[in-house]
């Protein structure tokens, strides 16, 4: 699967990028036919504590999914992101499972 991390007005270092990396990664146990993700990594500056936004496009044949989480941290904002991927994740599945 191809994951592609863009950092915005700043440069994300690898450690942070194998992390998300990883996490995504884990995400194909739930829909394995994932064909990629794309991460949009921002700082908002209106906001100084939990200024850190992180974006998450999920591409699955037949649809996208989108979800945005803001935190303190990088790492804590793609937990964030990560689970509410998760959950419609496991809710499209779900719904794919009835129409069969």
């Amino acid at each position: 699967m191809q994951v592609n991390v863009h950092s915005i007005q700043f440069k994300a270092d690898s450690r942070l990028v194998r992390f998300i990396e990883s996490k995504i990664e884990k995400l194909q146990q739930f829909d394995h036919k994932m064909i990629g993700a794309e991460v949009f990594l921002r700082l908002d500056k209106n906001d100084e504590i939990g200024n850190k936004i992180a974006e998450i496009k999920l591409l699955v044949p037949g649809k996208e999914m989108f979800a945005k989480r803001q935190a303190v941290s990088f790492e804590e904002a793609t937990d964030l992101v990560i689970d509410a991927l998760r959950r419609q994740i496991k809710k499209a599945k779900g719904k794919r499972a009835l129409a069969y």
